[in-house]
């Protein structure tokens, strides 16, 4: 997914908040952190199966990534598996669940209520990966107060914003609001000091470098597949026509050269 509003500081150098005491990720290329949670996924499934033990290739299989880019990319956490035996999944998991702030509880508020909003709010993935969705705030009227499917929170005002993160300490937010606000819920978060959003509206953010953001636009991502769908087509378009004789044609009763 395309990231980054602005020129923001890297994931791998960011330095972990104190409360989780996690070692910070300096050092590790941005390419392996946005790996990192595809060998977590796959880590989980194993685990869940019962799998002590993983193969590189095995792992790199999975994930959809070579082995020698795996073995790199683990490398960077200090973990190069035991030749002939693998990796240990349950231990492997823990490291990159360490790395990536995983090993402790993050405070997520979302800003805009719409369907995208309440589907976000209602994702139950969020937290067994430890993301708890403290607050969803809407300009609406018709939605404030009204409660989200399977969940006891209920919609709060935009305009209390301030004072929900003063009460509740979010660290992260989430927009998914119309791209013409979006800027200006960026700024109110940034004043709150929320260093970290991910933002779902269609539109490019601008804020200070010590923030980060991500960006994830799903009908930009659309368009991509679109334009790599129409080269394949083509591309089976052209195979499928005969092929042409670009030779000068011979003239009846000549003898070609």
């Amino acid at each position: 997914m395309p990231s980054s509003g602005t020129h923001c500081a890297a994931l791998g150098e960011l330095v972990v908040d104190q409360r989780s005491g996690a070692p910070a990720l300096t050092g590790i290329p941005d390419a392996t952190v946005a790996r990192l949670p595809l060998y977590q996924r796959a880590l989980i499934q194993l685990r869940d199966d019962d799998a002590a033990t993983v193969s590189s290739e095995e792992l790199a299989q999975l994930t959809g990534v070579t082995g020698a880019k795996l073995r790199k990319d683990l490398s960077f956490l200090g973990s190069y598996g035991v030749r002939g035996v693998g990796y240990d999944v349950e231990y492997l998991l823990y490291q990159i669940s360490r790395e990536l702030g995983l090993t402790q509880d993050w405070r997520v508020l979302i800003v805009g209520a719409g369907n995208l909003g309440r589907a976000l709010a209602s994702y139950a993935g969020f937290a067994t990966r430890g993301f708890e969705v403290v607050a969803v705030l809407d300009s609406d009227p018709n939605l404030i107060g009204q409660p989200l499917a399977d969940s006891e929170t209920t919609v709060t005002a935009e305009a209390d914003l301030e004072q929900l993160s003063r009460q509740l300490r979010p660290d992260m937010a989430v927009i998914a609001t119309p791209a013409e606000v979006a800027q200006e819920i960026c700024d109110r978060l940034v004043a709150c000091d929320i260093s970290g959003i991910l933002n779902f509206a269609p539109t490019v953010l601008n804020a200070p470098d010590h923030v980060d953001v991500r960006e994830v636009d799903l009908g930009l991502e659309l368009q991509i597949l679109a334009f790599h769908e129409q080269q394949r087509q083509h591309g089976a378009r052209t195979a499928r026509q005969p092929d042409i004789d670009l030779r000068t044609p011979v003239a009846p009763g000549r003898s070609p050269r």
